[in-house]
């Protein structure tokens, strides 16, 4: 039996741009991406802390070191610059494997969206 869980989690950032003319997706700092362990294109859940919108989409690489997180297309209209989200990806797992695995949690910098070390 596989189960879904909680792969990986960037735990409050702060959305840096919204570009509603924009193909779709988030651009995440591949900083963040790779403390967290997560790769472009794959799916993530966002939820807006600030105005509880939830949506689904794909991962963009953003350029090292910049604290880039950018929601584009459609989604931009239910998120804002200044909004603090989660980015949260899961994973399909074996039940007995699910029960040891660690997921990938980052609290970054709420400020800067950098890794707080």
């Amino acid at each position: 039996m596989l189960i879904e869980v909680l792969k990986s989690k960037i735990h409050r950032v702060t959305v840096t741009e919204a570009n509603l003319n924009y193909v779709g997706s988030v651009t995440i700092d591949e900083e963040l991406l790779e403390a967290a362990n997560m790769i472009p294109g794959e799916k993530v859940a966002i939820v807006n802390n600030n105005n509880g919108e939830r949506i689904e989409t794909y991962i963009i690489k953003g350029e090292r070191g910049t604290g880039c997180i950018a929601i584009n297309g459609a989604a931009a209209r239910k998120f804002a610059v200044g909004d603090i989200v989660i980015i949260i990806s899961y994973a399909h797992m074996d039940f007995e494997e699910a029960k040891n695995f660690k997921p990938f949690i980052v609290f970054p910098d709420t400020d800067t969206n950098r890794i707080v070390k």
